[in-house]
């Protein structure tokens, strides 16, 4: 895909990157960038390439790198109500994903749907306030496309956070789990970003996810929130990946305690898939914000309104979690 400018240079109007014009709709005529767009037919039989183009990627990269004053070190994907991070990123610049060719938009509340650059505690990072879900309608390579561009900028550590449903009976709303593995259910149904021609410059054909969380930046993670003093709301577990947009059934919920998930989600998944084929190394954490409905007869029921408060709660605590973190895993 041939680089095309949509953005001008003008990095001193309150620290936005500005469009030179808005388009009518967010397309690109190669992969579709709106939900529900058509994947592209398959002539005869060759391999669809669902997995989207290393020269997109790389016009994306090149593009974003031409607009901003800090090169980023760390990536992080803030999930839904989580978005706040944002507000102590100092010396910020603010891209949204609609200036972007190509870009797929949030269309979720609790996703503002842009790139936030600047200086966390004096680290360069990139960070996607908002990102998109399957079950918007887009296609998998659109939601990994910001994963991809962060590796071609040059990032090797990636934070991911999200809000999850608690599955394990000993959570609580208001908890914090750090991942240390995941089960992608969807996987089992051919609902995987990697599938498609592989682009060896990218990645292997194959590549592991037994190790898909790193086990240092956990240890650190954990660390950190003993020394801040926020032990008693943090966890550990296993973290299930659906597609939504329903929230799971009771047998659902029994379903996924029975086979070893202690929080469940509509995200993180792909993106953790796509980094580790990058060669990133993935810390990842769920802020669990409502209890998984495990009885038939219960009146609870599960909302997004409840996810976003929690989120808004448990906030600042995030923040000085995620902050601290960034400051032992920045590279020296």
């Amino acid at each position: 895909m041939a680089s095309r400018s949509v953005l001008r240079k003008n990095k001193h109007l309150n620290g936005d990157v500005t469009p030179t014009k808005r388009r009518k709709t967010n397309t690109i005529s190669t992969n579709g960038s709106t939900p529900n767009d058509k994947r592209r037919e398959t002539k005869g039989s060759t391999p669809n390439d669902n997995q989207g183009s290393l020269a997109e990627v790389e016009s994306v990269a090149e593009l974003i790198s031409n607009q901003i004053r800090h090169v980023p070190k760390i990536g992080i994907v803030c999930g839904s109500g989580l978005g706040g991070l944002a507000d102590v990123v100092e010396d910020k610049q603010i891209i949204k994903y609609s200036e972007l060719e190509g870009f797929a938009v949030s269309t979720v509340p609790g996703h503002v749907g842009q790139f936030v650059f600047g200086l966390l505690n004096k680290t360069p990072v990139m960070l996607m306030q908002g990102r998109v879900h399957v079950y918007e309608g887009y296609p998998l390579d659109r939601i990994v496309l910001p994963i991809r561009v962060m590796w071609k900028m040059g990032i090797k550590t990636l934070i991911l956070t999200n809000a999850a449903g608690g599955v394990n009976p000993e959570f609580k709303v208001g908890d914090v789990m750090i991942i240390k593995d995941h089960l992608n259910l969807p996987g089992f149904c051919g609902i995987n970003p990697l599938i498609g021609i592989n682009d060896d410059r990218i990645g292997p054909r194959f590549p592991p996810m037994s190790d898909a969380y790193n086990r240092e930046y956990r240890d650190i993670a954990k660390e950190t929130a003993k020394e801040l003093g926020f032990s008693d709301f943090m966890r550990e577990g296993v973290y299930s990946f659906l597609t939504g947009p329903t929230f799971e059934t009771v047998t659902e919920c029994r379903l996924l305690r029975l086979i070893g998930t202690d929080a469940t989600g509509m995200s993180t998944v792909p993106e953790a898939t796509v980094a580790r084929h990058c060669g990133m190394e993935v810390l990842a954490m769920s802020l669990i914000t409502n209890c998984c409905v495990m009885e038939f007869d219960s009146d609870q029921k599960a909302n997004h309104e409840e996810v976003l408060e929690t989120g808004k709660a448990r906030s600042k605590d995030i923040q000085k979690l995620i902050t601290k973190i960034v400051d032992k895993l920045s590279p020296q």
